[in-house]
């Protein structure tokens, strides 16, 4: 029994899925409160992998600066597809919060228009300081990932005190949200 939180006892699970700009705040506000994620690639053998890793958010796209021949990076160049978690942490149902990001990873050459907007959004600058490197010299050379997604998935608890579905699903060329029904939701 919850006695701070007695909106996590009720039954069913609230089904009502956000308009598609609360949600996409939502899900920007998640890509803002941290900045590592763990990205999903698929390596060579069809295998998945799972990184840790540093990013920064343009709105519902993510740059990440993956280091040059790591098995990452390697594993794009064959397979663009992704996925990319952030995870608030956890203490409690109450505060369950995260999203998945599914989709295409770009990766961006250097001296591109592309590249030189991401490196803006990449806060380069303080890695490269504590890495003692030359901050005159500029960024570090290397593509740039961006990730494009075609699908998120967020999920947060909380939506369930508000009437919302804590399991929101986002996708790019539908104007309409959709939602998973949780555990407690009628089918």
């Amino acid at each position: 029994m919850s006695v701070a939180h007695k909106w996590l006892e009720e039954t069913p699970w609230p089904t009502k899925a956000m308009p598609k700009d609360m949600l996409e705040d939502r899900i920007q506000r998640v890509a803002t409160i941290t900045n590592i994620g763990y990205l999903g690639t698929v390596m060579k053998s069809g295998a998945a992998i799972v990184s840790p890793v540093e990013f920064y958010a343009d709105g519902l796209q993510l740059y990440i600066f993956p280091q040059p021949n790591s098995p990452k990076l390697k594993a794009m160049q064959r397979d663009p597809r992704v996925s990319f978690a952030i995870a608030n942490p956890m203490a409690g149902w109450a505060c369950v919060m995260g999203v998945q990001f599914f989709g295409t990873a770009a990766l961006l050459d250097v001296d591109t228009p592309e590249w030189e907007h991401g490196m803006k959004v990449f806060k380069w600058v303080a890695g490269s300081f504590e890495l003692g490197r030359d901050l005159e010299e500029g960024p570090p050379r290397g593509q740039l990932m961006r990730l494009d997604p075609e699908r998120i998935v967020y999920t947060e608890h909380m939506n369930r005190k508000f009437g919302y579905a804590p399991r929101q699903i986002w996708r790019k060329d539908e104007t309409e949200t959709k939602v998973v029904p949780g555990s407690q939701s009628p089918a």
